[in-house]
């Protein structure tokens, strides 16, 4: 992704690109020649071509960058005498300078050269080249300058660091946000499959750009027909006269190819497709659509379907309705992004039938390129949006979405619909990896991102219609309104159960006094209400009432949340007139609107969930744990070691002393137990780990099971282990008498279950529980996805419903909660740092009053599945 928002191909360089590299050689100018080379050479010598084309992609490595098939620029590295140094070299096209193409090409050399082993980059770069000189300050690494003889040397040591990681994260956004916000605001469009024939796609899609208002021009192209919509048809692309941005495709699947050739030649920026026929059509139609997007991103385009209901944009000066949608939606601050056509139409209709105001509206189709993630970097930055609502049926890049949605959802209500099924099983044409982690770790990764997780459409329009429409509730105090007392009370009494405190109960409300005397009464008891310092929020149910209309009663409330800057919503239950709008945005022309439900308790719930929002987002979340005493380069090269040999998708288990050794490298230690055949070997082993002891089996069925005889506790002395083996072998003998070992006792304390998987969906994920029946029979786990900040610590050792053990439950002491924090933090990193360790389970890890000791561990290794989330701009393939 460039910096613009266009689209390059990055690639190593080959011996067949010498043609394309003399031929960018031949396109620069003589500055730009002198720069990259400190002399003017007009032709490269074939010697040089074979050098710079005829790599070994270890010790030397070259990019390219093409659009079309044309090389824009060269990124290269060669390792100096020092095998941890490499000097580094770049030489841009001038015609496309300033896109980022510099930034783009030291990213990825620099991911490369660190795989290779190289920690430090040099360049020799002349002063005049202020350009290439800034690429390198702004990288976000620790520049050393040196001026010699004429010549800037440079010196940095590309392992990431923080800055820069936020420098890369800063600047995909950038390129990402541009990219949507182009496609969004396009200067000119052209509806490609316009027909005159009523009720079809390409007919529609021109009618509606047409009769929403566009600002710019609007062209059809059809080659059967001179005109259409009252304007001149075009034979083709070609022969529009001015340029075209953006292109809505409606032509059948086996034409979308040749028309996207006749968009990149034309230069549009962006693609709409319409067509079915793709991913949805089984492995003709998935390989149809890899080609679709190849050529699209080839050429610098990027693509929004197949299969998309479109897109809209309510901004006055775009006024752009490009979608199946009949009529231009009122303009208002929600932004909507959903993926299949079917699930955009209902989305748009529930939107819709609320009459709720919309920014901006996307519908990804089969979400081939631009997705959710796209459009959640372009609404942090879109001043029209104030809440952001998507409908997802699955998720290509979790940990993007983690990383997007926690950031946007400091500034902006993030809702997300989505089934349980979600990251389980994918619906026709949605072509991304599933989920193999517990299914609660999908939504627990959207806690921690606070992200508003819903079930339904309907659920997140009730939610949509107060965070796009009210001021966020400081805490949980609730006023009930009602002029009804039983109403009332029932109200009142669903709120507590969703975590709202009712601070006030107002039912002698008197609505059949008229509109002289109640309406005036409502606002000063409204009025009084939302100036107490413990309200903090108000839910009116309320029933019908002789002279007083619906919206005069939401004009009402309409106007006292306004002034007060407090959520107000309302419940119109009991009207039978279906010509009264009681769902939606109610208000009057001009004035605030009123967040309406036709039943209460969709009010109630949709207040709570932008309470625990607004909660979440005042709270400190802390910084991502970094804990002490990690070895991050000591623990690869231990792991690199380990995995010699593999392959495929196969695991293997490290036998306990090199489990041992691989967690150490991050601090976490493990009580070592040792094995033994006879009794005389059993009481050596006992020595050597200290009386007293505990025996155990080393079945994992049986050997955390004290009620099946698999576990001894506290055997002070010789002769009473040797009783208790003897005891233990017959005890086990209707399980196939496994083996024992013994182990140094531990303080007593309550005890605990870690597990850290790497997941093909969610990449590291986190769990914890207290052991035995709350994980077993109940699945009472907690799961997080690293990386973990502070808050993200202290919450996953208290969820757990079994937590409560923790901290003196029934007379017991509690236990150091802290140390099981620093188990989880230090897990957490070595899992998000090294995917190749499949699986970690600590099972027992006890927990007492002055610590957390680990018993056992298991630990698994294998082949890293490559994670889906990079903060260099690569785009998924």
């Amino acid at each position: 992704m460039l910096r613009d928002g266009g689209t390059a191909h990055l690639r190593p360089i080959r011996p067949e690109d010498a043609d394309a590299l003399q031929a960018f050689h031949a396109g620069q100018s003589q500055a730009s020649i002198y720069m990259r080379f400190f002399s003017f050479k007009p032709k490269l010598s074939g010697k040089e071509v074979r050098r710079f084309t005829e790599v070994d992609h270890i010790n030397r490595v070259a990019f390219v960058i093409t659009i079309g098939g044309e090389i824009i620029g060269i990124g290269r590295y060669d390792r100096l005498e020092d095998p941890a140094e490499a000097e580094v070299a770049f030489n841009i096209s001038d015609a496309h300078q300033g896109r980022g193409i510099g930034s783009i090409l030291l990213e990825h050399l620099a991911a490369a050269a660190r795989e290779n082993g190289i920690r430090r980059f040099t360049a020799e770069v002349l002063p005049d080249n202020r350009k290439m000189l800034m690429v390198f300050a702004d990288a976000g690494y620790d520049l050393k300058r040196q001026f010699d003889d004429g010549v800037v040397s440079v010196e940095f040591n590309i392992d990431p660091t923080e800055k820069s990681r936020a420098v890369m994260e800063s600047r995909e956004h950038r390129a990402e946000a541009r990219s949507v916000r182009d496609l969004l605001s396009p200067s000119s469009v052209a509806v490609i499959g316009a027909s005159r024939k009523w009720g079809t796609v390409g007919y529609q899609l021109l009618e509606h750009i047409i009769e929403g208002g566009f600002k710019g021009p609007v062209y059809a192209v059809n080659p059967e027909a001179f005109e259409l919509a009252g304007m001149i048809s075009f034979g083709k692309l070609s022969e529009i006269p001015g340029p075209v941005q953006l292109a809505i495709i409606a032509v059948p699947y086996e034409e979308v190819h040749k028309v996207v050739d006749d968009c990149a030649a034309a230069g549009v920026k962006g693609l709409v497709v319409a067509t079915a026929g793709f991913a949805d059509d089984g492995e003709r139609g998935l390989a149809r659509q890899h080609e679709l997007v190849r050529r699209a991103r080839a050429n610098g385009m990027r693509v929004i379907g197949p299969e998309s209901l479109g897109i809209l944009n309510t901004h006055p000066a775009v006024s752009l309705n490009a979608s199946m949608a009949p009529t231009m939606p009122p303009r208002g601050s929600l932004g909507l992004f959903s993926q299949s056509a079917a699930v955009g139409v209902a989305v748009y209709a529930a939107a819709s039938r609320r009459r709720l105001g919309l920014s901006s509206f996307l519908s990804a189709g089969n979400r081939a390129d631009v997705s959710g993630n796209d459009a959640m970097q372009y609404w942090e930055d879109d001043a029209d949006t104030s809440a952001v609502g998507l409908y997802l049926e699955s998720i290509g890049n979790p940990r993007k979405f983690s990383r997007l949605a926690r950031r946007l959802s400091r500034n902006k209500p993030v809702i997300v619909a989505k089934s349980d099924v979600t990251g389980l099983s994918l619906p026709p044409g949605h072509e991304v990896r599933t989920t193999q982690a517990p299914g609660a770790a999908v939504d627990a990764m959207m806690r921690q991102a606070g992200v508003i997780r819903v079930e339904t459409i309907e659920q997140l329009m009730d939610i949509a219609q107060i965070a796009s429409s009210q001021a966020l509730p400081k805490g949980p105090g609730l006023a009930v309104y009602s002029n009804s007392v039983a109403l009332g009370k029932v109200v009142a009494d669903s709120a507590v159960p969703l975590g709202l405190d009712v601070a006030r109960l107002v039912t002698d409300l008197d609505l059949d006094a008229g509109m002289s005397l109640a309406v005036p009464a409502l606002r000063s008891s409204l009025q009084e209400s939302l100036a107490d310092e413990s309200v903090h929020a108000v839910v009116a149910a309320l029933l019908p009432a002789r002279g007083l209309t619906v919206e005069a009663l939401a004009g009402v409330l309409a106007e006292c949340a306004a002034e007060s800057g407090k959520p107000v919503v309302a419940a119109f239950t009991g009207i039978l007139d279906p010509s009264v709008q009681v769902e939606g945005m109610v208000g009057t022309a001009g004035k605030p609107v009123l967040p309406c439900y036709s039943n209460a308790g969709a009010a109630v719930a949709a207040l709570a969930a932008i309470v625990r929002y607004a909660q979440w987002r005042d709270r400190d979340q802390g910084l991502f744990v970094e804990p002490e005493d990690c070895d991050v380069d000591g623990t690869r090269d231990t792991l690199t070691a380990m995995l010699a040999g593999v392959t495929g998708e196969k695991i293997r288990k490290l036998d306990a002393g090199a489990a041992a050794a691989l967690l150490s490298g991050y601090g976490i230690k493990v009580v070592p137990s040792l094995g033994f055949g006879t009794s005389d070997e059993a009481v050596q082993a006992a020595d050597t780990v200290g009386w007293p002891v505990v025996l155990k089996t080393t079945d994992p069925a049986l050997r955390h099971r004290l009620d099946l005889g698999g576990v001894r506790l506290d055997i002070q002395d010789a002769e009473s282990l040797r009783q208790n083996i003897a005891q233990m072998r017959r005890a086990l003998e209707p399980y196939g008498s496994p083996s024992l070992e013994v182990q140094a006792m531990a303080p007593v304390g309550q005890a605990c279950t870690f597990r850290a998987m790497e997941d093909p969906l969610l990449g590291p994920v986190l769990s914890f529980g207290l052991a035995g029946d709350a994980v077993n029979l109940l699945d009472d786990w907690a799961h997080r996805v690293p990386p973990l900040s502070a808050a993200d610590l202290h919450d996953v050792i208290r969820s757990p419903r079994a937590s409560r053990k923790l901290f003196g439950y029934q007379g017991l002491p509690a236990v150091d909660v802290a140390a099981l924090e620093d188990i989880a933090a230090r897990l957490a990193k070595l899992k998000d740092d090294h995917p190749g360790i499949a699986l970690v389970e600590f099972n027992p890890v006890l927990a007492h009053p002055t610590g957390a000791t680990i018993l056992g561990a298991e630990v698994w290794i294998g082949n890293a599945a490559q994670r889906t989330d990079s903060a260099r701009r690569a785009m998924r393939g």
